[in-house]
Protein backbone atom coordinates (compact mmCIF):
# COMPACT_ATOMS: atom_id res chain seq x y z
CA UNK A 1 0.00 0.00 0.00
CA UNK A 2 1.23 3.53 -1.39
CA UNK A 3 1.19 6.17 1.25
CA UNK A 4 2.30 9.80 0.74
CA UNK A 5 3.39 11.42 3.47
CA UNK A 6 2.64 15.11 3.47
CA UNK A 7 5.01 17.19 6.13
CA UNK A 8 4.77 21.18 6.23
CA UNK A 9 7.49 22.94 8.33
CA UNK A 10 7.73 26.31 9.97
CA UNK A 11 8.71 28.90 7.17
CA UNK A 12 9.43 32.46 8.29
CA UNK A 13 9.15 35.65 6.09
CA UNK A 14 12.73 36.73 7.87
CA UNK A 15 14.74 34.06 6.11
CA UNK A 16 15.79 35.32 3.38
CA UNK A 17 14.21 33.01 0.07
CA UNK A 18 17.56 32.59 -1.40
CA UNK A 19 18.94 31.37 1.68
CA UNK A 20 16.26 29.30 2.33
CA UNK A 21 17.02 27.52 -1.26
CA UNK A 22 20.72 27.53 -0.47
CA UNK A 23 19.44 25.63 2.51
CA UNK A 24 17.30 22.84 0.71
CA UNK A 25 19.76 22.59 -1.94
CA UNK A 26 22.77 21.76 0.32
CA UNK A 27 20.77 18.98 2.44
CA UNK A 28 20.33 17.25 -0.60
CA UNK A 29 24.48 17.49 -1.14
CA UNK A 30 25.10 16.48 2.30
CA UNK A 31 22.65 13.71 1.80
CA UNK A 32 24.42 12.34 -1.47
CA UNK A 33 22.29 13.59 -4.21
CA UNK A 34 23.71 16.65 -5.15
CA UNK A 35 21.56 17.61 -8.13
CA UNK A 36 17.74 17.35 -7.30
CA UNK A 37 15.52 18.28 -10.46
CA UNK A 38 14.26 21.82 -10.01
CA UNK A 39 10.97 22.55 -11.16
CA UNK A 40 10.13 26.36 -10.84
CA UNK A 41 7.62 28.88 -11.31
CA UNK A 42 7.68 32.67 -11.16
CA UNK A 43 4.72 34.55 -12.37
CA UNK A 44 3.86 38.06 -12.59
CA UNK A 45 0.67 39.64 -10.61
CA UNK A 46 -2.74 39.34 -12.51
CA UNK A 47 -3.41 43.34 -12.85
CA UNK A 48 -4.01 45.14 -15.33
CA UNK A 49 -1.17 47.83 -16.69
CA UNK A 50 1.36 46.29 -14.16
CA UNK A 51 5.14 46.02 -14.81
CA UNK A 52 6.43 42.48 -15.96
CA UNK A 53 8.62 41.33 -13.47
CA UNK A 54 9.39 38.18 -15.67
CA UNK A 55 11.00 40.68 -18.80
CA UNK A 56 12.84 42.42 -15.93
CA UNK A 57 14.26 39.28 -14.78
CA UNK A 58 14.75 38.24 -18.55
CA UNK A 59 16.82 41.41 -19.40
CA UNK A 60 19.16 40.44 -16.43
CA UNK A 61 18.75 36.45 -17.09
CA UNK A 62 18.49 36.23 -21.26
CA UNK A 63 19.33 32.26 -21.17
CA UNK A 64 15.95 31.53 -19.19
CA UNK A 65 13.90 33.04 -22.05
CA UNK A 66 13.34 29.44 -23.12
CA UNK A 67 11.01 29.27 -19.88
CA UNK A 68 9.03 31.89 -20.31
CA UNK A 69 5.39 31.80 -21.52
CA UNK A 70 2.22 33.75 -21.38
CA UNK A 71 -0.59 32.45 -19.67
CA UNK A 72 -3.99 32.94 -18.15
CA UNK A 73 -4.34 30.86 -14.65
CA UNK A 74 -7.82 31.94 -14.36
CA UNK A 75 -10.54 31.40 -16.33
CA UNK A 76 -11.61 35.18 -17.79
CA UNK A 77 -8.65 36.41 -16.53
CA UNK A 78 -5.86 38.39 -17.52
CA UNK A 79 -2.80 37.26 -19.15
CA UNK A 80 0.33 37.02 -17.50
CA UNK A 81 3.63 36.22 -18.18
CA UNK A 82 5.18 33.01 -16.32
CA UNK A 83 9.22 31.31 -16.28
CA UNK A 84 8.23 27.66 -15.73
CA UNK A 85 9.36 24.36 -16.81
CA UNK A 86 6.16 23.14 -16.23
CA UNK A 87 3.91 21.46 -18.54
CA UNK A 88 3.21 24.21 -21.13
CA UNK A 89 6.37 25.29 -20.97
CA UNK A 90 8.66 24.91 -24.58
CA UNK A 91 11.33 24.36 -21.82
CA UNK A 92 9.42 21.43 -19.73
CA UNK A 93 11.39 18.78 -18.21
CA UNK A 94 14.60 20.69 -18.59
CA UNK A 95 15.68 22.06 -15.15
CA UNK A 96 17.81 25.38 -14.68
CA UNK A 97 20.73 26.14 -12.81
CA UNK A 98 20.60 26.81 -9.13
CA UNK A 99 22.61 29.25 -9.52
CA UNK A 100 20.37 31.14 -11.76
CA UNK A 101 17.48 30.33 -9.47
CA UNK A 102 19.53 31.41 -6.15
CA UNK A 103 20.16 34.65 -7.80
CA UNK A 104 16.82 35.48 -9.33
CA UNK A 105 15.53 34.86 -5.13
CA UNK A 106 18.08 37.33 -3.82
CA UNK A 107 16.41 39.67 -5.57
CA UNK A 108 12.64 38.32 -3.93
CA UNK A 109 10.52 40.85 -2.91
CA UNK A 110 12.59 43.93 -3.69
CA UNK A 111 14.15 44.10 -7.29
CA UNK A 112 12.04 40.78 -8.29
CA UNK A 113 8.48 41.12 -6.56
CA UNK A 114 6.95 38.08 -8.38
CA UNK A 115 3.65 37.46 -7.85
CA UNK A 116 4.47 33.90 -7.17
CA UNK A 117 7.51 32.25 -6.76
CA UNK A 118 7.28 28.69 -5.79
CA UNK A 119 10.53 25.51 -6.25
CA UNK A 120 10.06 22.07 -6.46
CA UNK A 121 13.63 19.68 -5.48
CA UNK A 122 12.51 16.23 -6.96
CA UNK A 123 14.39 13.59 -6.58
CA UNK A 124 13.20 9.72 -6.72
CA UNK A 125 14.76 8.90 -3.15
CA UNK A 126 11.55 10.09 -2.16
CA UNK A 127 9.41 7.98 -3.74
CA UNK A 128 8.65 7.43 -7.77
CA UNK A 129 5.16 6.07 -7.64
CA UNK A 130 2.36 8.55 -6.34
CA UNK A 131 -0.98 7.38 -5.39
CA UNK A 132 -3.41 8.41 -7.85
CA UNK A 133 -5.05 11.29 -7.03
CA UNK A 134 -1.71 12.74 -5.96
CA UNK A 135 -0.08 12.54 -9.22
CA UNK A 136 -3.59 13.67 -11.04
CA UNK A 137 -3.15 17.03 -9.28
CA UNK A 138 0.43 17.60 -10.82
CA UNK A 139 1.97 16.98 -7.29
CA UNK A 140 5.52 15.24 -7.17
CA UNK A 141 7.48 13.78 -4.71
CA UNK A 142 10.26 16.23 -3.44
CA UNK A 143 10.78 19.45 -1.15
CA UNK A 144 8.62 22.26 -2.42
CA UNK A 145 9.61 25.89 -1.42
CA UNK A 146 6.72 28.89 -2.22
CA UNK A 147 6.86 32.64 -2.15
CA UNK A 148 3.35 34.59 -2.81
CA UNK A 149 2.06 37.76 -2.50
CA UNK A 150 -0.93 37.82 0.26
CA UNK A 151 -3.62 40.56 1.87
CA UNK A 152 -0.96 40.75 4.56
CA UNK A 153 2.37 40.69 2.70
CA UNK A 154 4.52 37.77 1.44
CA UNK A 155 3.02 34.15 2.77
CA UNK A 156 6.01 31.44 2.73
CA UNK A 157 5.34 28.10 2.66
CA UNK A 158 7.62 24.92 3.03
CA UNK A 159 6.73 21.11 2.97
CA UNK A 160 7.90 18.38 1.40
CA UNK A 161 6.10 14.88 0.23
CA UNK A 162 7.45 11.53 0.10
CA UNK A 163 6.26 7.98 -0.40
CA UNK A 164 6.63 4.81 1.89
CA UNK A 165 5.06 1.43 0.76
CA UNK A 166 3.03 0.18 4.13
CA UNK A 167 2.03 -2.95 5.32
CA UNK A 168 -1.86 -2.48 6.21
CA UNK A 169 -1.43 -5.46 8.88
CA UNK A 170 2.00 -3.28 10.55
CA UNK A 171 1.36 -1.49 13.67
CA UNK A 172 3.67 1.44 12.42
CA UNK A 173 4.97 2.84 9.26
CA UNK A 174 8.08 2.26 7.54
CA UNK A 175 11.29 4.25 8.09
CA UNK A 176 12.09 6.79 5.30
CA UNK A 177 14.53 6.22 3.97
CA UNK A 178 18.33 7.70 5.54
CA UNK A 179 18.93 10.41 2.69
CA UNK A 180 14.99 11.72 3.07
CA UNK A 181 14.91 11.42 6.53
CA UNK A 182 18.05 13.61 6.41
CA UNK A 183 16.99 16.37 4.10
CA UNK A 184 13.70 16.27 6.21
CA UNK A 185 15.68 17.26 9.24
CA UNK A 186 17.65 20.32 7.35
CA UNK A 187 14.12 21.73 7.02
CA UNK A 188 13.19 22.33 10.31
CA UNK A 189 10.91 22.35 12.54
CA UNK A 190 7.70 20.18 11.35
CA UNK A 191 4.39 21.57 11.62
CA UNK A 192 2.34 18.39 10.55
CA UNK A 193 2.88 15.40 8.84
CA UNK A 194 -0.82 14.14 6.95
CA UNK A 195 -1.02 10.76 5.18
CA UNK A 196 -2.54 10.03 2.16
CA UNK A 197 -2.65 6.67 1.38
CA UNK A 198 -3.75 4.44 -1.50
CA UNK A 199 -4.66 1.24 -1.67
CA UNK A 200 -3.52 -0.15 -4.64
CA UNK A 201 -0.44 1.60 -6.92
CA UNK A 202 -1.40 2.00 -9.87
CA UNK A 203 0.10 -1.26 -11.55
CA UNK A 204 -2.26 -3.26 -9.39
CA UNK A 205 -5.66 -4.46 -9.78
CA UNK A 206 -8.40 -2.02 -7.66
CA UNK A 207 -9.31 -2.55 -4.44
CA UNK A 208 -11.03 -5.77 -3.60
CA UNK A 209 -15.01 -5.43 -4.30
CA UNK A 210 -15.77 -6.28 -0.94
CA UNK A 211 -13.80 -2.98 0.06
CA UNK A 212 -16.10 -1.08 -2.55
CA UNK A 213 -19.03 -2.39 -0.97
CA UNK A 214 -18.18 -1.66 2.34
CA UNK A 215 -17.43 1.80 1.69
CA UNK A 216 -20.66 2.04 -0.55
CA UNK A 217 -22.67 0.70 3.00
CA UNK A 218 -20.91 3.21 4.52
CA UNK A 219 -22.38 5.81 2.39
CA UNK A 220 -25.63 4.61 2.37
CA UNK A 221 -25.36 5.54 6.23
CA UNK A 222 -24.67 8.80 6.09
CA UNK A 223 -27.07 9.87 3.58
CA UNK A 224 -29.76 8.04 5.87
CA UNK A 225 -28.55 9.94 8.39
CA UNK A 226 -28.15 13.54 6.72
CA UNK A 227 -32.09 12.75 5.95
CA UNK A 228 -33.17 12.22 9.32
CA UNK A 229 -31.04 15.15 11.03
CA UNK A 230 -34.28 16.01 12.83
CA UNK A 231 -35.01 13.07 14.66
CA UNK A 232 -31.68 12.87 15.30
CA UNK A 233 -31.85 15.72 17.39
CA UNK A 234 -34.83 14.80 18.86
CA UNK A 235 -33.52 11.75 19.93
CA UNK A 236 -30.45 13.57 21.08
CA UNK A 237 -32.10 15.88 23.85
CA UNK A 238 -30.74 19.07 23.27
CA UNK A 239 -30.40 20.59 26.20
CA UNK A 240 -31.40 23.91 25.31
CA UNK A 241 -33.88 25.40 22.37
CA UNK A 242 -32.11 27.71 20.59
CA UNK A 243 -33.76 30.08 17.82
CA UNK A 244 -32.82 30.06 14.23
CA UNK A 245 -30.08 31.61 13.47
CA UNK A 246 -31.76 34.58 12.07
CA UNK A 247 -33.68 35.60 14.95
CA UNK A 248 -30.83 34.82 16.72
CA UNK A 249 -28.32 37.32 14.80
CA UNK A 250 -30.97 39.58 15.34
CA UNK A 251 -30.74 39.32 19.00
CA UNK A 252 -27.38 39.59 18.72
CA UNK A 253 -25.93 42.98 20.54
CA UNK A 254 -22.97 44.91 17.98
CA UNK A 255 -19.71 44.57 19.89
CA UNK A 256 -20.66 41.10 22.09
CA UNK A 257 -18.23 39.37 23.25
CA UNK A 258 -17.69 35.71 24.42
CA UNK A 259 -14.87 35.50 26.47
CA UNK A 260 -12.53 32.05 26.06
CA UNK A 261 -14.18 29.45 24.19
CA UNK A 262 -11.72 26.40 24.83
CA UNK A 263 -12.31 26.08 28.02
CA UNK A 264 -15.72 25.51 27.76
CA UNK A 265 -15.24 23.48 24.63
CA UNK A 266 -12.89 21.18 27.00
CA UNK A 267 -14.86 20.80 29.50
CA UNK A 268 -18.54 19.60 28.10
CA UNK A 269 -16.25 16.89 25.26
CA UNK A 270 -13.18 16.08 27.79
CA UNK A 271 -16.04 13.03 29.57
CA UNK A 272 -16.73 11.94 25.76
CA UNK A 273 -13.23 11.64 25.48
CA UNK A 274 -12.49 13.83 23.20
CA UNK A 275 -9.14 16.21 22.86
CA UNK A 276 -9.68 19.77 22.45
CA UNK A 277 -6.69 21.41 19.85
CA UNK A 278 -7.74 25.21 19.03
CA UNK A 279 -6.56 26.87 15.64
CA UNK A 280 -7.01 30.20 13.86
CA UNK A 281 -10.68 30.63 14.06
CA UNK A 282 -10.85 26.99 14.78
CA UNK A 283 -11.05 24.50 17.21
CA UNK A 284 -10.47 20.44 16.58
CA UNK A 285 -12.09 17.64 18.73
CA UNK A 286 -10.69 13.93 18.07
CA UNK A 287 -10.86 10.86 19.33
CA UNK A 288 -9.67 7.05 17.92
CA UNK A 289 -12.35 4.29 18.14
CA UNK A 290 -11.28 0.74 18.98
CA UNK A 291 -11.83 -0.30 15.36
CA UNK A 292 -8.68 2.73 14.32
CA UNK A 293 -10.77 5.35 13.32
CA UNK A 294 -10.91 8.97 13.43
CA UNK A 295 -13.91 10.51 15.40
CA UNK A 296 -13.41 14.42 14.47
CA UNK A 297 -15.11 17.54 15.55
CA UNK A 298 -14.03 21.06 13.55
CA UNK A 299 -15.71 23.87 14.79
CA UNK A 300 -15.11 26.89 12.81
CA UNK A 301 -15.93 30.49 15.40
CA UNK A 302 -14.66 32.54 12.43
CA UNK A 303 -12.13 35.24 12.97
CA UNK A 304 -14.19 38.54 11.84
CA UNK A 305 -17.78 36.73 11.46
CA UNK A 306 -18.41 35.62 15.01
CA UNK A 307 -20.68 32.39 13.40
CA UNK A 308 -20.16 29.08 14.13
CA UNK A 309 -20.48 26.16 12.07
CA UNK A 310 -19.49 22.74 13.00
CA UNK A 311 -19.01 19.66 10.99
CA UNK A 312 -18.67 15.73 12.43
CA UNK A 313 -16.60 13.24 10.60
CA UNK A 314 -15.60 9.45 11.04
CA UNK A 315 -12.57 9.31 8.99
CA UNK A 316 -10.79 5.50 8.07
CA UNK A 317 -9.05 4.36 5.22
CA UNK A 318 -10.19 5.71 2.34
CA UNK A 319 -13.04 6.80 3.14
CA UNK A 320 -14.75 10.43 5.82
CA UNK A 321 -18.10 9.97 6.90
CA UNK A 322 -19.21 13.23 7.07
CA UNK A 323 -22.49 14.92 8.61
CA UNK A 324 -23.49 18.58 9.30
CA UNK A 325 -23.48 19.29 13.29
CA UNK A 326 -26.49 21.86 14.11
CA UNK A 327 -26.23 24.03 17.52
CA UNK A 328 -30.48 23.52 17.67
CA UNK A 329 -32.89 21.52 16.38
CA UNK A 330 -34.50 24.84 15.20
CA UNK A 331 -31.03 25.52 13.14
CA UNK A 332 -30.33 22.77 11.17
CA UNK A 333 -29.78 23.37 7.50
CA UNK A 334 -27.35 26.65 8.70
CA UNK A 335 -24.50 27.07 7.79
CA UNK A 336 -23.25 29.92 10.34
CA UNK A 337 -24.84 30.14 13.55
CA UNK A 338 -24.29 33.92 15.28
CA UNK A 339 -22.34 32.77 18.80
CA UNK A 340 -23.35 36.41 20.92
CA UNK A 341 -22.35 36.32 24.52
CA UNK A 342 -20.81 33.81 26.82
CA UNK A 343 -23.87 32.56 27.91
CA UNK A 344 -25.51 31.55 24.34
CA UNK A 345 -21.65 30.25 23.53
CA UNK A 346 -22.43 27.56 26.84
CA UNK A 347 -25.61 26.54 25.39
CA UNK A 348 -23.98 26.15 21.70
CA UNK A 349 -21.61 24.13 23.21
CA UNK A 350 -24.13 21.90 25.40
CA UNK A 351 -25.98 21.16 22.54
CA UNK A 352 -23.09 20.25 20.52
CA UNK A 353 -22.08 17.42 23.05
CA UNK A 354 -25.23 16.31 23.59
CA UNK A 355 -25.65 15.80 19.67
CA UNK A 356 -22.34 14.53 19.54
CA UNK A 357 -23.25 12.08 22.53
CA UNK A 358 -26.17 10.72 19.88
CA UNK A 359 -23.95 10.01 17.04
CA UNK A 360 -21.25 8.35 19.11
CA UNK A 361 -24.17 6.31 20.23
CA UNK A 362 -25.38 5.23 16.71
CA UNK A 363 -23.72 6.74 13.74
CA UNK A 364 -20.16 6.21 14.73
CA UNK A 365 -20.66 1.94 15.74
CA UNK A 366 -22.89 1.87 12.56
CA UNK A 367 -19.85 3.82 10.22
CA UNK A 368 -17.33 1.70 12.20
CA UNK A 369 -19.14 -1.90 11.42
CA UNK A 370 -20.08 -1.12 7.62
CA UNK A 371 -16.55 0.15 6.70
CA UNK A 372 -14.79 -2.09 9.18
CA UNK A 373 -11.37 -0.95 10.78
CA UNK A 374 -8.11 1.35 9.49
CA UNK A 375 -4.68 -0.07 9.67
CA UNK A 376 -3.10 0.56 13.21
CA UNK A 377 -0.69 3.08 11.95
CA UNK A 378 -3.51 5.03 10.05
CA UNK A 379 -3.33 8.64 11.27
CA UNK A 380 -5.50 11.06 9.12
CA UNK A 381 -5.24 13.84 10.98
CA UNK A 382 -2.65 16.54 10.80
Amino acid sequence: MLVALMTTFQASRKEPLALLLERIHDAFRDAGHPEPFLRFTCSDAPLPDSTSIVDRVLKRYPQLERFAITATPLPDGLAIRVLTNRPGSPAEGESPEFATLRAIAEGVPRSFPFHNVAVRFESPIFGEALPLGLAAAGMAAGVAVGDAWWVNGRMRSLSALAVVDADPKATSLPPLPAPVASILAACGKARSVVQLPQSNPPSEAPATPQASLNIQAADAIVRDYRARLDEIAGLAALPHDLPPAEEARRNTRLGETTGPKKPILARAFKPLGYDCLAGRGTFTLRRRTPANLTVEINIDVGTWSRSISATFHVLGLNFNAALPLPVSKRAIGTLQYPIGDAERWRRIVENLAAFTRELDRGFVPAIEAAAGSSPDWYRPES
